[in-house]
């Protein structure tokens, strides 16, 4: 549902699919992508973990991430501390998804 609606924004995006934590890490090393939606509960290793490692590699660092997640944990000042893009929680608009992956894909001024 995600990716369809992201393909309908009229914008080109190539997207890769990891089931879980440790193969979306490998995907971030590989692929390079522009842009990662992160669930934090995910199995093998957590969303959190991901953030976690993604914190001590500067190449993933600079990967923007947007955490996607029905979590509503306190902790998740810290996801945003440790320099995610943003957050959105789940259940949402895909309005509002497809507005801050562009939002993520804008330079910085």
């Amino acid at each position: 549902m995600i990716i369809a609606a992201l393909r309908r924004d009229g914008v080109e995006y190539t997207f890769v699919e990891a089931p879980n934590g440790r193969d979306a890490l490998d995907l971030m090393r590989t692929e390079h992508p522009h842009v990662v939606l992160l669930d934090l509960m995910m199995p093998v290793v957590s969303g959190w973990d991901v953030l976690r490692e993604r914190a001590d590699d500067p190449e993933l660092l600079a990967i923007p991430v947007i955490v996607v997640s029905a979590n509503r944990d306190p902790e998740l000042a810290t996801a945003v501390d440790a320099g995610i893009c943003a957050f959105l929680p789940k259940p949402f608009d895909i309005s509002v998804l497809k507005a801050l992956v562009r939002s993520c894909l804008e330079p910085a001024a």
